[in-house]
């Protein structure tokens, strides 16, 4: 083993410690960086001595290839740390990455819905399913989803006892474990109670069946994950679709995300507020939304000034 290939373990290692990088960070981080001993290689050359030129390389070879602005990002991303980490442990005597750019981004406004088409959704998964066991847990799933605006990951992976008692708001874990809470609609509400009174009575038949304990989450699943996961919950929703006469291919549960985000700000919310509702460390993240409060400016001028 090279030394570099040695000092990846520990730097996966510290961005879990350090910042409690999720499991599908860390898996994208050692992608990116095995990508990048492969093009190393082909170049005679090592992770353990690369230069910056070398790096720059790499990333115009990426762009030739095609690659997004946010894949070579990501990217850059992964060697800044991964040699910031080098240099810090001893393992090098420089940090080559420290002063490369990152590639331009343009900002691309999210894909929304309107408010009828998150409508004919809701219907939708409330008509969809083979029993009503299971049309109950779409509609649940579509309902909190949509009051919310909860990342998939933390949606599928709600615990049952944050559903426990009627609840007003959910306490959500986010990414690097931050916690947040959200509040519920009245539908939402209604939704989760339908369907936890539907998964209990299915979690008592099957324990009285097979003998195993209760999931501990509110939406199980048989499969390693234990709950119903991304890929699952990405393809219900797309059938959703299809069955609200919408085009599955610009509907996803990130989708519905943005549709809360959006549909707060031209109802008046402002972004600070949507900043913590989602879940963002920065507002910045929150600003790619500022286009939904421009309209709003515009058409209240439009509507409202004496000379327009």
């Amino acid at each position: 083993m090279s030394a570099a290939h040695a000092w990846v373990g520990p730097f996966l290692e510290a961005l879990q410690v350090e910042r409690n990088a999720a499991r599908a960070t860390l898996e994208n981080y050692a992608r990116d960086l095995r990508d990048f001993a492969g093009h190393l290689h082909r170049a005679s050359g090592t992770v353990e001595t690369a230069t910056r030129a070398q790096i720059e390389d790499y990333l115009s070879a990426l762009e030739l290839d095609g690659r997004a602005a946010s894949t070579r990002a990501r990217r850059l991303s992964a060697l800044k740390g991964f040699y910031r980490f080098a240099f810090t442990e001893g393992f090098r005597g420089d940090d080559p990455a420290a002063l490369i750019p990152g590639p331009r981004q343009g900002r691309k406004l999210p894909g929304t819905l309107s408010e009828t088409d998150v409508d004919a959704l809701l219907d939708a998964a409330a008509a969809t399913g083979r029993g009503a066991a299971e049309r109950t847990r779409n509609r649940c799933l579509m309902e909190l989803l949509y009051a919310t605006g909860l990342r998939v990951s933390e949606l599928v992976s709600l615990p049952v006892a944050a559903a426990r008692g009627d609840p007003r708001m959910l306490l959500v874990r986010g990414k690097g474990g931050r916690e947040r809470m959200v509040p519920l609609s009245d539908p939402a509400r209604a939704a989760l109670a339908d369907w936890l009174a539907a998964r209990d009575a299915a979690e008592a038949a099957a324990a009285a069946r097979t003998g195993r304990a209760a999931s501990a989450l509110l939406f199980p699943s048989r499969g390693k994950a234990g709950h119903i996961t991304r890929t699952q919950f990405f393809l219900l929703v797309r059938q959703f679709a299809a069955t609200a006469g919408l085009a599955p291919d610009r509907v996803s549960p990130h989708t519905l995300r943005h549709a809360f985000a959006t549909h707060l700000l031209a109802n008046g919310a402002d972004l600070r507020s949507i900043q913590a509702l989602l879940g963002h460390a920065d507002v910045a993240t929150t600003e790619i939304y500022t286009h939904v409060l421009e309209e709003r400016l515009k058409r209240i001028v439009l509507d409202t000034h004496p000379l327009a």
